[in-house]
């Protein structure tokens, strides 16, 4: 009987400190920090974070919230080492909690600090999104004027190549000709000089 009170006691006290220094170790694992809202917009955003170095996480946990209203989203992402979550289907001008928190074998860590952040109306999402596509078929307008351009470029270049290779080739031509002509014009020159008689002096008629 002792025996087994003994080995009953030995057992509470294994339990007892196991569930104790899993507590503890949750408890020594610190939530995320530098908790920030960005791309919003008005039914959508992106949270991210940082974990301190040296934490054994193995996963996040977000909560999302509205304000002033207690239904809450639960977000869950294990074995992942991304630092960032989408939240998806928001009310346009709306405000919102966001808690996140480091999870690691052992449980979940302490919720970060609240951060707090308010969607836009839907109209401004759309002119903002109206603007943007502006801007991207104004520079695609610039593109095709600058191929344009290039192409004229080309063009003229390539005419340019044209004139003065054939300029050269005529230059060429005329410059293999003119022995030929100097020796034609030497040969006429010839021809039509009066001949000299070797008596020296110019025949007289007889009358």
């Amino acid at each position: 009987m002792s025996s087994f009170a003994s080995c009953l006691s030995v057992s509470l006290s294994l339990s007892l400190s196991l569930s104790l220094s899993l507590s503890l170790s949750a408890d020594s694992l610190s939530p995320p920090v530098n908790v920030t809202i960005k791309a919003v917009k008005a039914n959508s955003a992106v949270v991210t974070w940082d974990i301190p170095e040296g934490d054994p996480v193995i996963g996040f946990a977000i909560t999302q919230q509205k304000k002033d209203v207690r239904m809450l989203r639960f977000i869950q992402e294990v074995n992942t080492t991304t630092r960032s979550c989408a939240l998806w289907d928001l009310e346009g001008e709306t405000d919102y909690i966001v808690h996140v928190q480091s999870i690691s074998m052992s449980g979940t860590s302490p919720l970060s600090e609240t951060l707090r952040f308010r969607t836009p109306k839907e109209a401004e999402t759309q002119a903002s999104k109206s603007k943007d596509e502006v801007t991207m078929e104004e520079v695609g307008q610039s593109t095709q004027l600058r191929a344009g351009e290039l192409i004229i470029i080309v063009v003229v270049l390539i005419m340019w190549a044209g004139v003065i290779a054939l300029f050269c080739r005529q230059y060429d031509i005329i410059k293999d000709n003119e022995p030929n002509n100097n020796k034609d014009k030497a040969k006429n020159s010839s021809e039509c000089s009066t001949p000299e008689h070797p008596t020296g002096g110019l025949l007289r008629s007889k009358v």
